[in-house]
């Protein structure tokens, strides 16, 4: 089981941009589908960005459709979100994952290892 962690998080001013990074080790991605979900203050763990093994295809929440995009550099084990436009309901904390397969899934239970999420502020 691939170990995660999530980097990049920081306070940014609404209309802003931020990439969050995630770094995979102890074993490669590079055939499973990754995913970045977010976690917001008193509210329950949210879909955000899924995207297949080879990077080809991707499925976003409607909520950052056209605003955010996943990414993947297999050679370096890594992932990204690319997230313009920030708004502050952004404001969460920002969770990769692993999927147990190699399409894009959107559903937690199809994920089976998370990093320990990093901290995206929003401020208006």
């Amino acid at each position: 089981q691939v170990q995660l962690v999530e980097s990049g998080g920081r306070l940014v001013q609404a209309g802003g941009s931020l990439r969050l990074s995630c770094a995979a080790s102890g074993g490669t991605i590079s055939n499973y589908a990754m995913g970045w979900f977010r976690q917001a203050p008193g509210k329950e763990r949210e879909f955000v960005a899924t995207i297949n093994w080879s990077g080809a295809n991707t499925n976003y929440a409607d909520a950052v459709k056209g605003r955010f995009t996943i990414s993947r550099d297999n050679a370096k084990n890594t992932i990204y979100l690319q997230m313009n436009s920030l708004k502050p309901e952004d404001t969460a904390v920002y969770y990769c994952a692993a999927a147990r397969y190699g399409w894009v899934v959107t559903y937690e239970g199809d994920f089976h290892s998370w990093g320990q999420g990093t901290q995206v502020t929003v401020s208006s």
